[in-house]
């Protein structure tokens, strides 16, 4: 099992999207790097605490790739507007690879250098992670009915899994 850490906006969408892979084990929601330790949704919401929302994915590589999760990662979000993702603005939305080793750096960067000049994502090695609070884990799941899930999350799932 191998892992993978993406930053694409708001952790419920990304989570959402990711749970729907086959050959992902598990997806966890929660904060990379930044400056806070143990930070809390409070403390990232401020942008101040350099942190990015993000997911960790636990993955089978016998069934899917890093590479097929970085053609997921990049279909499923705006890879060209900078800490932003429709509503959410900050940098705690910016558009971000976290690396665990040197294959997964050099195959985010080459995957980027084949898209075009306009991708602001960045590939930054893990420094670390820390899960956010139970209420965000499953949350589409959980709460499909909510206003934002129904208006954000579930179209995204019907334009990306038709």
């Amino acid at each position: 099992m191998q892992t993978a850490y993406f930053a694409a906006g708001c952790f419920w969408c990304v989570e959402a999207i990711f749970q729907r892979i086959d050959g992902v084990i598990d997806v966890a929601s929660g904060y990379c790097n930044g400056s806070t330790q143990n930070p809390n949704y409070k403390d990232i919401c401020t942008g101040k605490s350099g942190h990015a929302e993000v997911i960790e994915i636990k993955f089978d590589e016998t069934s899917v790739s890093f590479e097929q999760l970085l053609e997921v990662f990049f279909a499923t979000h705006d890879a060209t507007t900078l800490n932003q993702q429709g509503n959410d603005k900050g940098t705690q939305y910016r558009s971000e690879v976290f690396y665990v080793n040197t294959e997964q750096q050099l195959q985010a960067q080459q995957f980027i250098q084949k898209l075009n000049d306009n991708i602001v994502t960045q590939v930054s090695p893990l420094e670390r992670f820390y899960p956010a609070e139970d209420y965000h884990q499953n949350y589409y799941n959980n709460n499909s009915d909510q206003p934002y899930c129904a208006l954000l999350i579930a179209p995204k799932l019907d334009k990306y899994f038709k």
